[in-house]
């Protein structure tokens, strides 16, 4: 198994934090990983991307070219990286941000999800990334669903741990049953 993932957003989107999440949980799950992110120097507000892989085999690079997979935020990173998914391969896009004509290409499996307007139901617009993250999973597959609350563990300081890690457990938890609605 080899799945190649670009995440992208802007700076305070949570990017980077599912990104480095994916990479803990397929550990969890024993396979071989990379992170690599990569953000302007303004920061919040500012673009932020990373490339994770997750593989069964030794991983011979971070950085791919044509990931299978986008997990998209907005629409500036919706421009830049559309053209990169790999032909068939998956994008999932926050709908709450980035309208349903934007995604021009008919060759891959888009998801809208809209998850900016879960995360807010949840109680917290911080959490968008982590239903973003929840939906892929369950989409994909790729990743036992079981291999997340031990990473998020690992991830969450101990001091902020009781306080944050339900919160986020809760929006994966949305981000799996959204994507069950769609099989539907």
């Amino acid at each position: 198994m080899y799945h190649d993932v670009v995440i992208a957003g802007f700076g305070g989107q949570g990017v980077l934090f599912i990104g480095n999440l994916l990479a803990e949980a397929g550990m969890e799950g024993g396979f071989n990983v990379t992170f690599m992110p990569a953000y302007g120097v303004e920061m919040r507000g500012g673009t932020a991307n990373c490339n994770v892989v997750v593989s069964s085999e030794e991983v011979g690079s971070p950085i791919t070219d044509s990931p299978l997979t986008g997990i998209i935020m907005n629409e500036a990173s919706l421009i830049r990286f559309l053209p990169s998914i790999r032909k068939d391969g998956f994008l999932f896009y926050n709908s709450s941000l980035i309208p349903e004509g934007a995604v021009s290409r008919e060759d891959l499996q888009a998801v809208p999800v809209p998850a900016n307007d879960l995360a807010r139901k949840l109680g917290s617009a911080q959490v968008a990334s982590l239903i973003m993250l929840g939906c892929f999973v369950e989409r994909t597959r790729i990743l036992s669903k079981e291999c997340f609350p031990p990473a998020l563990e690992e991830m969450i300081s101990p001091k902020v741990r009781d306080k944050f890690l339900p919160q986020n457990l809760a929006a994966l938890e949305e981000g799996y049953r959204y994507a069950q609605s769609l099989e539907q």
